[in-house]
């Protein structure tokens, strides 16, 4: 099993950032390159606790589906993201945002995965597939921090 974290610091409230980072909308438009899609569950708006989607994509050149839910939920500090159906052995996100003492948030990311398949699975892990997770969160996090600055200059 693989872990990282990503830290993000963003010019908007810690409120502003968690609502964002449970609209599925904005999480879709944040993974346009590789296609995603939702296919079931929640189709739009802001996930709460116990809410899931379902998630079409197409990455490495194959086309996948997962659905994930909201297993924890403390607004405005945190929630919990899980595989409950997908391409992962495990799959388990943790969304933390903090005060930044400036007005702004520190958003940290803490990301539990494991590839199926063994030992063939713990290799693409190692070669590829944290170096490629890692990418996709932080372009993810790129999205979130541009709609929640831009909100924020809005209001």
């Amino acid at each position: 099993m693989k872990q990282f974290e990503t830290v993000t610091h963003i010019a908007a409230s810690p409120a502003t950032v968690f609502d964002l980072s449970l609209d599925v909308d904005l999480h879709a438009a944040s993974m346009a390159g590789s296609g995603e899609r939702i296919v079931g569950g929640v189709s739009t708006g802001r996930m709460t606790l116990g809410d899931s989607v379902t998630w079409e994509a197409r990455h490495f050149g194959v086309r996948w589906r997962m659905t994930s839910r909201i297993s924890a939920y403390e607004q405005p500090a945190s929630f919990v993201d899980e595989q409950v159906a997908g391409p992962f052995k495990r799959w388990h996100h943790t969304h933390r945002f903090a005060p930044d003492g400036r007005g702004g948030t520190v958003m940290r990311d803490v990301i539990e995965f494991a590839a199926p398949f063994g030992l063939l699975g713990a290799g693409v892990e190692r070669v590829a597939l944290d170096r490629y997770m890692r990418k996709l969160i932080e372009a993810r996090n790129v999205h979130v921090k541009q709609c929640a600055e831009a909100l924020a200059q809005a209001s």
